[in-house]
């Protein structure tokens, strides 16, 4: 069946996508499941291998399943790419997959979008349409084969997409306004950790192909323990295992918590591979609507797209209401020199651990960091794309120091608020 999904717009696609694929299954099932590749029982299927090959106009993604399942195929604008959206199926593909493009497609990558819901974000060159997309059995047997047949098409027919205002409405929380963040129970101190990325989104990759994702959330759990084991906070993690979470949903779940600090984790690469050997460091930023410098500037935007690289249409609601503003910025006033406060702090500590950038605190404009309840601070710690930072960041024992360096970082700030109170 070949679907001609330019005279279409909207969610119509999505359904007759969905439709389509659903459809797929049923006749694979009726004719006897394929056979079991010994996978995890409690997800939908196994993703073992997937690849893009170009043909004269069209572009092919084929994704290889254990088993078929619902697949709904959308387009997005700013910028162009198609999404995939599956159930939870666990990827067991080789470790740079999506990295190289084909035809159309440039890069792609996948990953768990939201709790049962894995995600593929393919990004194209330009606008593209969905020609056809199907499922059907291996000529082995043994598995079922996904393909999303590509075509290119115009801006104009492309629009913004066919599936933007579903992927924007459902990945965002219910608006809590900053002013009105819910009073905290208890006397102990809320301690956000936030540990950046994860799911579909890895963040940096080093070159020996460790994910920033994974070691973040690594010094995330051993920062919390450390916090935790002196029973004087309340300590959350904004995602505790390999999931995406949207930037709103973390600014979100920091005002819910009644957060009264907020640490956000991340590590760095740089693509300049002359560079590499030379920077390495770990950074703490705090929040400024101008930039310290060009290189926080750029930090800050790559981080405020990590949504675009879920597969989330941002354009609507970008920025903050008119009619808080005032308030929020008075309010942010007061948390900025906490922040700064506190950003001295860990460069203090952190420096007595690890090894510290050239200019080890700056600012920037980072999303995540847009909250006028709680001071917050995110630490860069150290350089992927350096060998050394890579091998350090991937030991237990440096995790575990780190750790000990924020949470001492944490401890003293508590410690002076409290000596400060009236």
């Amino acid at each position: 069946m070949r679907l001609r999904t330019d005279r279409l717009v909207g969610r119509t696609v999505s359904r007759v996508l969905a439709i389509h694929l659903v459809a797929a299954v049923s006749i694979a099932s009726a004719v006897g499941a394929p056979a079991s590749k010994g996978g995890d029982a409690s997800v939908a299927a196994e993703a073992f291998a997937a690849g893009l090959e170009s043909r004269s106009a069209t572009t092919s993604f084929t994704l290889d399943l254990t088993k078929g399942v619902r697949a709904e195929v959308f387009t997005l604008a700013g910028p162009y790419r198609v999404v995939i959206d599956l159930p939870d199926v666990a990827f067991k593909l080789p470790p740079d997959a999506g990295r190289a493009g084909s035809g159309l497609v440039t890069a792609y990558r996948y990953g768990l979008f939201a709790e049962g819901k894995a995600r593929i974000v393919l990004d194209t060159r330009g606008p593209t349409r969905i020609d056809r997309a199907g499922m059907e059995h291996l000529p082995n047997g043994k598995g079922i084969r996904l393909t999303v047949d590509l075509v290119a098409t115009d801006a104009a027919s492309f629009g913004a997409g066919t599936g933007g205002a579903r992927t924007s409405e459902a990945a965002r929380p219910a608006a809590t306004p900053a002013e009105e963040a819910p009073k905290r129970q208890g006397h102990k101190p809320v301690v956000a950790i936030d540990p950046g990325h994860g799911g579909i989104d890895p963040g940096a990759v080093g070159i020996g192909n460790v994910t920033e994702k994974s070691i973040v959330l690594a010094v995330a759990m051993q920062l919390k323990k450390q916090l935790a084991a002196s029973g004087r906070y309340d300590v959350r993690l904004t995602r505790t295992s390999d999931v995406f979470v949207p930037l709103d949903k973390r600014l979100g779940l920091s005002r819910e918590w009644g957060a009264e600090l907020f640490i956000s984790l991340h590590a760095d690469a740089i693509a300049e591979r002359q560079w590499a050997d030379a920077v390495r460091g770990a950074t703490v930023y705090t929040l400024s609507e101008r930039a310290s410098d060009e290189q926080a500037r750029l930090m800050a935007e790559k981080e405020n797209a990590s949504d675009l690289i879920a597969g989330l249409d941002t354009r609507e609601g970008e920025g903050l209401d008119e009619v808080k503003g005032i308030l929020i910025d008075l309010m942010r006033r007061e948390t900025a020199n906490f922040s700064s406060d506190l950003a001295g702090l860990l460069v203090k500590r952190l420096g007595k651990s690890v090894a510290l950038s050239r200019d080890p605190h700056r600012s920037a404009a980072f999303k995540v960091l847009k909250q006028p309840h709680a001071p917050s601070v995110l630490v860069e710690l150290g350089y992927m794309s350096h060998p050394e930072d890579e091998r350090l960041m991937t030991s237990q024992d440096w995790q575990r120091k780190v750790a000990a360096a924020i949470a001492g970082a944490v401890e003293t700030y508590f410690g002076r608020r409290t000596a400060n109170a009236p």
